[in-house]
C-alpha cells in the first residue's frame, strides 16, 4: 500500500481501555500491517507496527502512534458549580465518580505519528481510533494512489474536509514588500 502523510494534528482522547479493546477485538489492520505492538512506558503509550513486509530490515523502525496516558476523574453526572447558592444547611452528597486512563494522541505528525516505514497505514489506524473518540479532533492532509485526501474527525464523527491550494508568499517576487536597500525616508 502507497500514500504519505503530508499534515496531521491530533487532539484526540480516549479511554485507554477503548483503545485496548479496539485491538483486542482483533480489527482488521491495513494492508501493510501485520499486528502492532502495545507498549507502555511510565505515562507514554507507544503503538508500534510490525510490517506485513518481511524484505524490511528488522532494523528499520516503523511507523508507530505515540500517546501520552492522563488520569481523569469522570462524574457519572455533572458536578455542582463552585459558588452556587446554598440553601440551609443542607448535607453536600458525594457524586458517584471513579478515575479513567486516557490515551491522548496530542500534536502535530511527529509527535503522534513517528517513523516512515508503513506511516500511512498506521494513519489509517488512527483514523479507526479517531471515529471511536468521543473528545478531540484528527485533521490530515494525505496521498493515496496519487490523490491528495482531506480527513477531518470531530468527535468520532466524520467531517467534510477539502484540500485548498494556495500561494506561497515566500515564494513570490518580493515585489510588494520595501526595498530596504534604496528606500529614500533611510538617510545615510
Amino acid at each position: 500500500m502507497t500514500g504519505r502523510v503530508f499534515r496531521l494534528h491530533s487532539t484526540l482522547e480516549l479511554p485507554l481501555e477503548d483503545v485496548h479493546s479496539y485491538f483486542e477485538e482483533d480489527p482488521d489492520l491495513p494492508e501493510g500491517i501485520e499486528d502492532v505492538d502495545i507498549t507502555r512506558r511510565n505515562n507514554t503509550l507507544i503503538i508500534k507496527a510490525v510490517a506485513a513486509d518481511e524484505s524490511l530490515s528488522k532494523y528499520t523502525p516503523t511507523a508507530q502512534l505515540k500517546a501520552s496516558v492522563t488520569e481523569t476523574r469522570v462524574y457519572e453526572e455533572e458536578p455542582p458549580r463552585a459558588g452556587g447558592p446554598r440553601w440551609g444547611d443542607e448535607e453536600e452528597e458525594e457524586i458517584p465518580s471513579e478515575l479513567v486512563e486516557f490515551a491522548c494522541f496530542k500534536g502535530d505528525r511527529e509527535t503522534v505519528l513517528q517513523n516512515t516505514a508503513v506511516q500511512y497505514p498506521m494513519f489509517l489506524v488512527l483514523e479507526e481510533l479517531a471515529l471511536r473518540s468521543e473528545k478531540g479532533t484528527l485533521t490530515a492532509i494525505t496521498e493515496h494512489d496519487g490523490d491528495l485526501d482531506a480527513t477531518r474527525i470531530v468527535e468520532g464523527e466524520e467531517r467534510s474536509a477539502t484540500v485548498e491550494v494556495v500561494e506561497n508568499p515566500q515564494n513570490s517576487s518580493g515585489a510588494s514588500g520595501v526595498d530596504w536597500r534604496d528606500n529614500e525616508f533611510i538617510s545615510d
